[in-house]
């Protein structure tokens, strides 16, 4: 079935740009948290399992409702979806500074989690909504770097921030951030009922939540690309999270380690806007993934291979290949999500569907990539994990190109 085309009047490309730095800022409540494990395990006495908890909880929560929060923001408006997200953060992020026991930490993460869901699931469409369709691909793509642009900040602003004011204060100064989203939200995008796309549903009959979520998990596009985010993620993870303990071997931990890992993760965003960039230019999008996830599985080899055991430079290259040009699958997947949707009103649902495994992908790569380190003793064998993380990828991308073309065949 082919998606319905974008119906925009008018091209509202400064609410897009809101709309992403928003996305950015909830991707920094993510990426608070591993600059302050040190002071929260000092301060509040937080133990390695807690932390862990800590760590896993909005990926957990993504993993269990990124459907169901599709389906919600789909329902509610766009719009309303996304300030109604950014106003959770806020509030469970300036509700955080003053916490003073690990449970409390732990329940206001949960809703941080929510938050954070509630944004980003509402967001790619409502910046597909907000442009011109010449420009959906590339908006699209630069959506894709939200989360590695977040995690770039929070890594490399928080330590400073941390040693001046402390976590409390961390927290309220992300927590203010998401305020100011949430105000430019209010004030700088379009309100749903005020959108062509919104009146042209106003005059559909309304669809409940069962019918969009039968039509969306009964098409396999949606299906395709949460599996697809799910290879990509998996892999992403493992090999950046275990980097600053690689780095440490090699003599580079403490801040260097922090700062290259930072760095790593940073040039991810050069792929994810590069990838709407080359789909608005007609580039198949098969390819698009398949260049990314050999890229993946190129740098995986180096970063972590016996025979650059020793070349120290040569390994940080493959960590920087494997992220920038990994950066392609998310940024094509976000650009994608609009054609592999079902329909217009199961867009957000869509992307719900590939958060949820993309979640489901972080949860369960790192624990893996560890038990293969375990038994083999080191990292030389990671490149089982993430090789076999690509190969299944790259069947899936053959299969979304397969996909995209019939429906270009028949529109």
């Amino acid at each position: 079935m082919s998606p319905n085309p974008p119906q925009v009047i008018d091209d509202h490309a400064g609410a897009a740009w809101i709309v992403i730095a928003a996305g950015v800022a909830a991707a920094m409540h993510v990426a608070k948290l591993p600059p302050a494990l040190p002071l929260l395990q000092r301060e509040l006495g937080l133990g390695l399992v807690q932390a862990g908890f800590l760590l896993s909880l909005v990926q957990l929560a993504t993993m269990a409702l990124g459907i169901v929060a599709g389906l919600t923001a789909d329902g509610m408006g766009l719009k309303r979806s996304l300030g109604l997200g950014l106003w959770l953060l806020f509030g469970a992020g300036l509700a955080g500074g003053w916490a003073r026991d690990v449970t409390t930490l732990l329940a206001l993460r949960a809703l941080e989690g929510l938050g954070f869901l509630m944004a980003t699931v509402a967001a790619p469409s409502l910046v597909r909504r907000c442009v011109a369709p010449a420009q959906t691909m590339r908006m699209l793509g630069f959506w894709g770097a939200f989360m590695p642009f977040g995690t770039a900040l929070a890594l490399l602003c928080g330590p400073a921030v941390l040693d001046w004011v402390g976590w409390p204060g961390w927290w309220w100064l992300i927590a203010a951030l998401s305020g100011v989203m949430a105000l430019a939200v209010q004030w700088g995008v379009p309100a749903d009922a005020s959108h062509a796309h919104a009146r042209t549903h106003a005059a559909a009959p309304a669809e409940g939540w069962g019918a969009r979520l039968k039509r969306t998990l009964g098409s396999g596009g949606p299906w395709l690309a949460a599996l697809t985010f799910a290879a990509y993620s998996a892999q992403w993870l493992a090999v950046i999270g275990f980097l600053p303990s690689l780095y440490a071997e090699q003599g580079w931990g403490g801040t260097l380690g922090a700062v290259l890992t930072a760095l790593v993760a940073a040039v991810n965003i050069v792929g994810n806007i590069v990838a709407g960039r080359l789909l608005s230019h007609g580039v198949a999008p098969e390819r698009i993934l398949w260049t990314g996830f050999a890229a993946m599985a190129l740098g995986a080899l180096l970063a972590y291979g016996t025979f650059t055991q020793h070349l120290p430079v040569p390994r940080y290259l493959g960590a920087i290949l494997f992220s920038v040009v990994g950066g392609l699958i998310p940024g094509g997947l976000f650009a994608l999500a609009p054609r592999l949707a079902p329909g217009e009103r199961t867009m957000s649902t869509t992307v719900g569907w590939m958060m949820q495994w993309s979640a489901a992908g972080q949860v369960a790569g790192p624990p893996l990539v560890g038990w293969v380190e375990g038994q083999v003793g080191g990292w030389q064998f990671t490149w089982i994990v993430t090789g076999a993380c690509c190969v299944a990828g790259a069947l899936l991308a053959g299969l979304i190109g397969r996909r995209v073309a019939s429906m270009a065949d028949n529109p």
